[in-house]
Formats: C-alpha cells, structure tokens, sequence
C-alpha cells in the first residue's frame, strides 16, 4: 500500500464520521518527524466552508499536558518540588479531610499522574471552566470524596488538573494561562494556541450537541480556575507541531525548547497503571505520565497520546514515541469521541511503518547477527564459545543445539547464506530474523547481554513450514 492508499483511506474515515452524522465538521492531520505532511477536512465549520489545519477547535483535555509542560519548566528552574504537598501552594486543601488517618496529603506528582485519589470527574469539571479561584476554595472548604488512598490507584481527575493551575499560579504570582502560554506556547511558536478565542486568529468552531434531530450550539466558556484542565483552543497544525516537538526527545538531536528533552521524556513514560476498565476494549497495556496516556504496542513500541473533551468538542492527538509518526483530529459535537477514529487512522499508519521501516539496532546487534549466522552455517564450540555468553551453553548443551538447528534447518530447507527476507526488533540488543527455504522460513532470534562485549545470551532457532 502507498502513502496516498493510507491517507485516502485516513481522509474516508473521518469524511465517514460527517456522513454519518457523529459531528457536523471534521478535522484531522498527519504528522511525522519533518513536521505536518497531509490533512483534511469534511462538513461545514459554521460559515458554510469545510475545516482546514488553521481552523481552530477546542482541544479540551489535551491541555493536560501543556500543563504538565509548565510544571516542570518550573521544577527544572528549582521553583517547585514534585514531591511537595499541595498544601504547601493550595492552602485551602488544607480544610480537606483525607479519607484515612495515614493518608498522605497529595503531592504535585501525584496530582500529575492522576493518583490523588479524586473520583473521575468528566461531566462535573467540563462545567467549571470560567469559575475564580475563591470558588475553588469554596469546594475544597466544603470537603471532597475519596475513591482511594492518595498515591495508591489512577482515576482520571480534573479537579486534580484544576489544582496544579493553583500551584502555577502560586509559584510565579501570575496566571496560569499566562504561564502557559509565556513559557510553553509561544517559545515553540504555537500562536494559534490560545486560552480564550477572543484572542484566535482563525476560524473558531461552535460546539453543538444533537437535540431533536438538529445540532444545538453550545456557549464557549471563557478562562477560569479549571483551565489548567482543559481550557485551550488550537488548530490541527499547531497541535501537530506539539505533538512533534514531545515526539523528538526520543531522538539523537531533539528539537530545543522550554521543557528539556529529559523532562519531555519523563512526560512520555509509564507512571500509573490504568486499569483495563478505563479503556474498554484495548488489547494495549496502559498508563498515565505526566499530562499524557502512554500504550504499549507489540510491534510499534510505546504510543502517547490524549484525548479531550468538552460540551460540544471532541480531540485527540497520538504518535508513535519510536517513529514519530502521529496524528490530530477535531470534531465540534459533545461525545463524538473522535479518538476512535484517529487510533484507526495512526494504526494503519504505524502497520505499513512497522514493515517497511529498517530495524534499528545496536551495531553491536548487527555484528552478533552476522557471528551467529557464520555459526549456524558450520557450528564450532570454539566459535560458540566467542559469540555466545556462558550461560547458552549452560542452558542447553551445545551438542543437543547443534542437533537442533540441523533438524530445523532441514525442516524447511532453509538457506543458511541467503539474506533474511524480514527483520524485526523490540529493543537495540534484540533481533528476530527470517531466512528462506525450499518448503518455508527459518526464524532466528537472538537477545545480547548487558556486556559491552556484545555476547549473545539467548538464541533461538524455529523452522516454520509453508502452510501446504
């Protein structure tokens, strides 16, 4: 399949969603290491045209992790401890009582991967965007619910988002949309990335919600205490280039920016484990960082990612941590969920990707690969002894490998000098190669040891047969 197949079959899927009547617009966008390199639009917008990359939605919870950006630009400035109670920048939770004796005030960090031990709180906090800061007190002076221990289980919590925009605030005496938008947005040139859309420069889309067979518009909420949650507009070309820009710090020359490539990473990694309830129907392992989702692919390695959404939006924005390779989409209707359709569109992108993509190892890898292979052609203990560490042959007698590889090799008339037909990799020291045969394919696997002599401490040999 080409790159025009995938993207024609992208630009369907969302064209799709429009037809169907999910959502009166749809927006998305195709990104990849070099920046934006194809979108589309369907439906009308609200001025009879259909949406482009500079129309601008709400991104809603996908604000998470702009937030998350600022704390830890202050963190690496030496303003803030991640490990410090809320109470220290939020006082009024002071007046909360914890849900057991020994139960800890929550910490920033705790706050930032969503185990603060707050009910999730999607349909309550979407309605409190615009209310001040003396409202927040206000809640917290009236006590709070408990599902868990602080620091013990993920819950998706905006109250807890809501207060890490207090402790922004509190930190640099100013707002935190200006903070956010001063030490993340502007640096990295996200201009059409703005917290009220008073101040876009594009097109902004109205939110609507279906009520008797038509699309009811929606207000839009204006910034208050719960903005550090959800409160920015974007456009899918800004939101790609922030996607690209977290994306690059798994690279040898991340793009510079206000937040290092170290923090970018730790915003990027497994926290907290989200239970399988939480994402029904995944066969992805999943958890929270910092501000982000993070999903463990079988073949594609780690996927970031998050959704957003308000009354009258949905967004979301995910990319292959290893490749690069993500997209964006809008849409402008309360719960139209459009992640559905923007996992769909990554996951073809990321299987022609994960097949056409040269595997990246450690040359220490490539050069046990050739070793290995020159063993398998004419084994010689002497030579076992150099490629492998001494645990293989302690795991299984070279004479009893040595029959083994034979027999799989005769299995499938496997060419031993032939170049492998596909490669694999889960990691730097792991590769999985196929070499041809008369009647089927000779797999061979191998994983290094820790040692910077490049030993090989795990080789397996499988013939597979041709289905007859």
């Amino acid at each position: 399949m080409t790159q025009h197949d995938e993207l024609g079959r992208i630009d369907a899927l969302f064209a799709d969603r429009v037809a169907r009547g999910v959502a009166p617009s749809s927006v998305w966008g195709v990104f990849d290491r070099t920046g934006l390199v194809a979108s589309g639009g369907h439906g009308d917008r609200g001025d009879g045209l259909a949406p482009d990359a500079s129309t601008v939605y709400r991104i809603a919870s996908c604000t998470k992790s702009v937030t998350a950006a600022a704390l830890l630009a202050l963190v690496a400035d030496g303003r803030l401890d991640l490990d410090a109670p809320v109470t220290d920048h939020v006082p009024a939770f002071g007046a909360v009582t914890l849900p057991t004796p020994d139960s800890p005030v929550p910490t920033i960090r705790m706050l930032l991967t969503m185990s603060a031990g707050f009910p999730t709180d999607d349909p309550w906090a979407d309605r409190q965007e615009s209310i001040s800061d003396a409202d927040l007190d206000a809640v917290l002076a009236g006590g709070l619910l408990f599902d868990s221990v602080p620091g013990t289980r993920f819950a998706y919590s905006n109250l807890g988002y809501s207060l890490l925009g207090r402790v922004v605030a509190d930190v640099t005496g100013e707002p935190y949309t200006e903070v956010a938008s001063n030490t993340v947005l502007r640096p990295l040139g996200l201009d059409s990335t703005v917290f009220s859309a008073a101040e876009a420069d594009g097109h902004v889309v109205v939110g609507v919600r279906p009520h008797a067979g038509m699309w009811e518009p929606l207000p839009l909420t204006g910034p208050g205490a719960f903005s550090s949650i959800g409160g920015l507009f974007s456009t899918v070309t800004d939101l790609a280039r922030w996607g690209r820009h977290l994306a690059s710090a798994f690279t040898d020359e991340p793009e510079a920016g206000p937040v290092s490539p170290a923090d970018r990473r730790l915003m990027q990694q497994a926290m907290r484990v989200v239970p399988p309830s939480v994402v029904p129907g995944s066969t992805r392992a999943t958890a929270y960082g910092f501000g982000l989702f993070v999903e463990q692919d079988d073949r594609s390695g780690p996927i970031v990612s998050h959704s957003g959404g308000y009354p009258g939006f949905s967004a979301h924005m995910r990319w292959s941590a290893e490749q690069g390779l993500g997209v964006v989409a809008f849409e402008n209707a309360t719960q139209a969920k459009v992640s559905a359709a923007a996992t769909e569109a990554l996951d073809l992108l990321l299987a022609t990707a994960a097949t056409s993509d040269a595997v990246t190892v450690l040359p220490a890898t490539r050069t046990a690969q050739q070793r290995v292979t020159a063993l398998l052609a004419a084994w010689d203990d002497r030579q076992a002894d150099a490629v492998l560490s001494p645990n293989v042959a302690l795991d299984e007698p070279y004479e009893r490998r040595r029959r083994h590889v034979a027999e799989q090799v005769a299995a499938v008339g496997a060419d031993l000098s032939a170049a492998p037909v596909e490669e694999r990799s889960t990691a730097p020291t792991h590769l999985r190669w196929w070499l041809p045969g008369s009647s089927g394919r000779l797999r061979v696997e191998i994983r290094l040891a820790p040692l910077a002599a490049g030993l090989v401490q795990t080789l397996t040999v499988t013939a597979e047969r041709s289905e007859s």
